[in-house]
C-alpha cells in the first residue's frame, strides 16, 4: 500500500530530477526551461502514483496514456522555421521527463536517477559533439565561397553580457556559421556598449543574417543593430 510518506518522497525525487534537467535546459535558454520539464516529471510521478494506489493493471495502461499524452504537448514546441525545424531536442527532452517521472512514481528511484544523469550528461557533451560535426560537414561540403560577415550591436552597457550570450548561442546553434572574432567597447560612453562580431558562413547567408539581427534587434536596451558584407575568399 503507497503510504503519505511514499507518495512525498516519489513526488520529491520527481521533482528534484525534473529540476535538474530543466535547469540545464533554461541555461540553454530553450523553449521548454525549468518549470516546464519539473511540471512534467512532476505530473507523470502524480499519474503513475494514483495508478498504483489503485492497483492492479492501471499501472500499465497510465503509463502508457502518459507516454501518448506527452506527444502533444512535445508537438507544441516544434516549429518551422524556414527551411529549418526547431524545437524537437526540446520535445524529446520532455518525453525523457515524463519518463523519469514515471521511473519516480512507481519507486525506482535509483533507476530515475540514473535516467536523468543520462539526460543531462547526453545534452552536456553530445550538443559540442554534435555542433562540431556539422560545422565540419558543412564547411567541407560547401561547394560556394566562405563568406565573411560583420555585426555591430548598440546596447546599454547592463545588458551588454545578456545580448553577447545571445550571439554565441545563435551562432553556436547554426553549423553554417562559425564567429572569427567577437569584441566589446563603449565609443567613448560607459553607459553604452559596442559589441562586433566578425562572422565566417558557408556561402551566403544573408537571410541567416537578417533573422539573428531581428531576433536581437527586439531585445530589450538594444539600440541598434547592423550587419555587413565584408568580404569574400575563394578558399575555405
Amino acid at each position: 500500500m503507497l503510504t503519505t510518506l511514499d507518495f512525498t518522497a516519489r513526488l520529491l525525487l520527481a521533482l528534484s530530477l525534473g529540476a535538474g534537467i530543466g535547469i540545464e535546459r533554461q541555461w540553454r535558454q530553450r523553449i521548454a526551461g525549468l518549470r516546464t520539464n519539473t511540471l512534467v516529471s512532476l505530473g507523470a510521478a502524480i499519474f503513475i502514483t494514483l495508478s498504483v494506489k489503485i492497483g492492479g493493471d492501471a499501472s500499465g495502461r497510465v503509463a502508457s496514456y502518459v507516454v501518448s499524452g506527452i506527444g502533444f504537448l512535445g508537438a507544441g514546441v516544434i516549429m518551422k522555421d524556414g527551411p529549418n525545424v526547431r524545437g524537437l531536442n526540446t520535445a524529446a527532452t520532455l518525453w525523457c521527463s515524463a519518463a523519469i517521472g514515471a521511473l519516480s512514481g512507481m519507486g525506482f528511484f535509483t533507476e530515475a536517477t540514473i535516467g536523468a544523469s543520462f539526460i543531462v550528461i547526453a545534452h552536456l557533451l553530445l550538443r559540442p559533439l554534435g555542433l562540431q560535426i556539422g560545422k565540419q560537414l558543412v564547411f567541407q561540403q560547401s561547394e560556394t565561397e566562405d563568406t565573411e560577415y560583420h555585426i555591430v550591436i548598440k546596447c546599454k552597457e547592463e545588458v551588454e553580457n545578456h545580448i553577447r550570450v545571445l550571439l554565441l548561442q545563435y551562432i553556436g546553434n547554426e553549423p553554417r556559421l562559425l564567429l572569427r572574432a567577437l569584441t566589446s567597447s563603449d565609443n567613448g560612453d560607459p553607459c553604452n556598449a559596442i559589441i562586433t562580431a566578425e562572422i565566417n558562413a558557408a556561402g551566403k547567408q544573408d537571410e541567416l543574417m537578417e533573422q539573428m539581427v531581428s531576433r536581437l534587434t527586439i531585445e530589450r536596451a538594444v539600440m541598434k543593430v547592423s550587419w555587413e558584407l565584408t568580404g569574400q575568399q575563394s578558399e575555405l
